[in-house]
């Protein structure tokens, strides 16, 4: 649980170093018995844009002003 911890404390900690840009596009993660809105984000690092997908509840905490009007849920879509 701590070598957990410590890997999502390392990963906000470099997302913190790039300029988060905005939000490409979202689907729904479907798995055994559960589904999971992910959304697709563009960073805007030194080396040039990245793209990750992340999970949409955890990072609508993080950055709800990309949420306002712009990204639609995608949890809507079901």
């Amino acid at each position: 649980v701590q070598i957990k911890q410590r890997i999502q404390a390392a990963r906000d900690r470099q997302k913190s170093y790039v300029d988060l840009k905005q939000i490409m596009d979202c689907e729904v993660k479907r798995l055994r018995t559960s589904r999971v809105p992910i959304v697709k984000v563009r960073w805007n690092s030194r080396r040039g844009p990245e793209y990750t997908w992340e999970r949409e509840d955890q990072f609508k905490k993080k950055h709800p002003h990309l949420f306002t009007k712009t990204a639609p849920s995608s949890s809507a879509a079901l």
